[in-house]
């Protein structure tokens, strides 16, 4: 049985560890509402380029796709962009990511594709270092900063656009957490090469693709739109990922803290129990002593 002064050390510690625990739940908090506010916004555009994107590939003719929009033709070779925090102390948010990117390289694995990852964040490459060490092919972080710019996705979408110009991959598929509340953030797979070219709204309300003339033509539109699109669905990533890891690590530490708070108070009990035992033997034997005398 601990002693009395263990008892207080440990109740020490464990008030300490509660107002560091406390302290980041309240800076996650701060953080999230920027992170939310900047993935909320980030949504429209994504969908809008998107839609863009589906109108101007409804009107061109077959044999015309670009590349990066019809891909190479194979299915052979994936490349997995996957996006993790630089920091700890978040939960599950990081592993239920890689988790699922385990689960795609199985399936992949199992028809016999050939598989790369491009890991963007420390924490991402720590969790897939032993099982996918030989894997990685190229690692990314986000650079220590405060807010996530375009530039960040920039750098990420340059590199594997680079990738797919040298004939490295066929598919590239980016996987994140898609931020929906503090207590929810759910792990996505979305394919930006080739480019998932979904059907435009006004067609799928009409039945028809409506009909639009292009200047330049949309070969020329393409060649700008679809490396545009690519920035800004890796830009869209990268801000869901920030929301979704700021709660997170608010929920992660609200839980830490509520866990700490039920120590102390176990620890207290026990320190009250030893201690009123202690005194009722000391009592014991001062009566003892009395009685002998």
């Amino acid at each position: 049985m601990a002693s009395l002064k263990e008892l207080r050390n440990r109740i020490a510690s464990v008030k300490a560890t509660q107002k560091i625990t406390k302290a980041m739940q309240m800076v996650a908090a701060a953080k999230l509402r920027r992170a939310q506010e900047a993935a909320e916004a980030a949504r429209p555009y994504s969908e809008r380029m998107a839609s863009v994107l589906a109108n101007i590939a409804g009107a061109m003719e077959d044999g015309e796709a670009l590349p990066l929009m019809a891909g190479t033709g194979k299915d052979d070779t994936h490349l997995l962009v996957v996006f993790t925090s630089d920091r700890g102390l978040c939960g599950g948010f990081n592993s239920q990511i890689v988790r699922l990117v385990r689960e795609h390289i199985r399936r992949l694995e199992a028809e016999g594709k050939t598989v790369k990852i491009l890991s963007v964040g420390k924490k991402g490459t720590d969790l897939m270092r032993r099982d996918y060490g030989s894997k990685i092919v190229a690692r990314l972080d986000h650079g220590g900063a405060r807010t996530i710019g375009f530039d960040a996705a920039e750098t990420v979408a340059d590199k594997v656009m680079e990738m797919f110009a040298a004939g490295e991959f066929d598919v590239a598929t980016i996987f994140y957490s898609a931020f929906e509340n503090v207590i929810t953030q759910r792990p996505t797979a979305q394919r930006i090469i080739p480019a998932e070219v979904p059907v435009a709204a006004d067609a799928q309300a009409s039945g028809t693709n409506a009909l639009y003339e292009y200047e330049p033509g949309p070969e020329e539109i393409l060649a700008d739109l679809i490396p545009r699109n690519i920035k800004v669905q890796v830009f869209r990533a990268l801000l869901e990922n920030g929301a979704s890891e700021q709660g997170a690590r608010m929920s992660a530490m609200d839980n830490a803290t509520r866990n700490a708070g039920d120590m102390i108070n176990k620890l207290s009990i026990s320190y009250n129990r030893q201690r009123q035992a202690q005194i009722t033997t000391e009592l014991i034997e001062i009566i003892a002593g009395a009685e002998a005398l």
